[in-house]
């Protein structure tokens, strides 16, 4: 690609862009990260929360930059400086075009939500593999299906990145992509220049306002997922179809919002797509689906209700694209689940460890009801609140904590910059201190629920799920839920040899 391409895309003033209009120079790579540039490509200055690439311009070009785009004046030569009015939407338009626009190759699937999005995006690869369709996945846990796996930074990562990451996809043959679509990376653009075929609205509750500030600011970034959905209908282009869940208020409203076609799902008698007759029992979920007048039965080895929604939303999606029904919910009975999500823990004992991400309020009712369908005796949980961010749903979380656990245990949770107690006092506020333990240090109040619970107890430990960090101040130091279960068994274990061992030895001397 050329400078005079790159000009061409941007939207420039009239003199910078008849400047550039004959510069044959080449354009080799793209990046917005000084570390990566190289002799002949070009640099974005993108300003972020701890660090702005304004400042490093001449940097860039010292280390070969020959086109630098930029958001305001810098003092900066040596290469072609050219101002936009958002560095954030030139890096999309750039990135688009020098990856080859691999979105419009692949079969995309965009899920956004409060909760469901890890485990829909999932299901979709599962399902779509199981048809011959090869599926990379973009999301919270992973980026898959490149050469190589990448680590999550961010559930969506920025614009840049996610065409590194579809091309990767593309030239390794997959077919489709299935994407995790967060509110924050919709307001931020991070998704601009992706060609969405399926959007799908899984719930909405409350969460990240410490970003959006308001319900209505969270409601309007998600609902920019479907306004961006099939605006045109020019010939040849893909179908566009959003997939909502109209049990939500906030799907009913999104139904209005888009030109693109629509598929809605739901439990309670309304939707295209329904689920009904539901049982929960020890080996699952079963329920009927009807879709198109027939109705199928289902078994799901993951349980709750919301996963019953989070199978639909995948049913539907993959639906939409010409899969077979039975096709769709033989895959969904092979699903044994997603890492961190209700993921059930093995251990030695009679006690059943789950370890989940819930960390909304909607989400920890919704794990604790599923678990009181099945416990046969005491439910403790592990819950805390995360610091520097939405303080207004910590007393939500204690309240649903007290209500549906018999063993409310209060600790951290990524306290950051906060004190631990002060979150925890928040959260307890107004309880009766003898309705609950409070363990600031999460590895004691991990330990002190293993300890506590007996044989056909259930204990959840919530908030984290798949996360291998604590956020202490500003470091994160490695912590994972599942490692502290399994480290307190492996001791007790240990322990218990060695006291076999001492008896022994005492008898044999006696």
């Amino acid at each position: 690609m050329q400078i005079k391409d790159c000009a061409t895309l941007l939207n420039l003033d009239q003199p910078t862009r008849q400047r550039l209009v004959a510069d044959q120079t080449e354009v080799t790579s793209l990046t917005p990260d000084t570390r990566q540039v190289q002799p002949g490509g070009c640099f974005v200055a993108i300003k972020g929360q701890h660090f702005d690439g304004h400042a490093h311009v001449q940097e860039a070009i010292a280390k070969g930059a020959v086109f630098v785009v930029v958001g305001h004046p810098v003092a900066a030569s040596g290469a072609v400086i050219v101002q936009v009015p958002d560095p954030n939407q030139a890096l999309a338009q750039l990135s688009v075009r020098f990856f080859g626009d691999p979105s419009a190759k692949l079969k995309l699937f965009g899920v956004t939500g409060t909760n469901g999005k890890t485990t829909v995006t999932h299901l979709i690869q599962q399902i779509l593999n199981a048809a011959a369709t090869d599926c990379g996945l973009i999301g919270t846990l992973a980026v898959t299906g490149g050469k190589q796996p990448h680590a999550a930074l961010n559930t969506t990562p920025d614009a840049y990145w996610n065409q590194v990451y579809l091309s990767e996809m593309e030239q390794a043959g997959k077919q489709a992509c299935a994407m995790e679509v967060s509110s924050i990376g919709l307001s931020q653009g991070r998704v601009r220049g992706i060609d969405f075929d399926t959007a799908v609205f899984t719930n909405l509750t409350e969460d990240h306002l410490d970003y959006h500030k308001t319900f209505a600011d969270y409601f309007e970034a998600k609902a920019l997922l479907f306004e961006q959905l099939g605006n045109t209908y020019h010939h040849g282009q893909k179908v566009k179809t959003a997939v909502i869940n109209i049990d939500d208020p906030y799907g009913r409203k999104l139904v209005q919002r888009t030109t693109a076609n629509v598929l809605t799902y739901g439990t309670k008698g309304r939707g295209d797509l329904q689920a009904t007759d539901i049982r929960v029992g020890a080996d699952g979920t079963h329920f009927s689906l009807t879709i198109a007048g027939r109705r199928y039965p289902v078994h799901l080895q993951l349980m709750g209700k919301f996963n019953i929604y989070n199978a639909l939303a995948a049913f539907g999606a993959t639906y939409v694209h010409g899969i077979a029904p039975k096709t769709i919910i033989r895959a969904l009975a092979k699903v044994t689940g997603v890492r961190g999500r209700f993921e059930i823990v093995p251990t030695p004992e009679q006690v059943t460890v789950i370890v989940d991400y819930a960390h909304t309020p909607d989400g920890l009712e919704n794990v604790l009801q599923t678990i009181a369908s099945f416990a046969q005796r005491r439910v403790f949980c592990v819950v805390g609140c995360g610091g520097d961010r939405e303080a207004a749903k910590r007393p939500a979380m204690a309240t649903i904590a007290c209500q549906l656990a018999d063993e409310p245990i209060f600790t951290a949770d990524n306290p950051h910059t906060e004190d631990p107690d002060a979150i925890i006092d928040q959260m307890v506020d107004g309880l009766d201190p003898a309705t609950y333990t409070r363990l600031r240090d999460r590895k004691q109040a991990i330990v002190y629920a293993l300890s506590q619970a007996k044989a056909k107890d259930v204990v959840l430990i919530a908030g984290k799920g798949h996360e291998d960090y604590q956020v202490i101040g500003t470091q994160k130091q490695h912590f994972d839920d599942v490692e502290q279960v399994q480290a307190y068994y492996a001791a007790k274990a240990a322990s218990a040899v060695s006291k076999t061992r001492s008896v022994n030895y005492f008898s044999k001397n006696a």
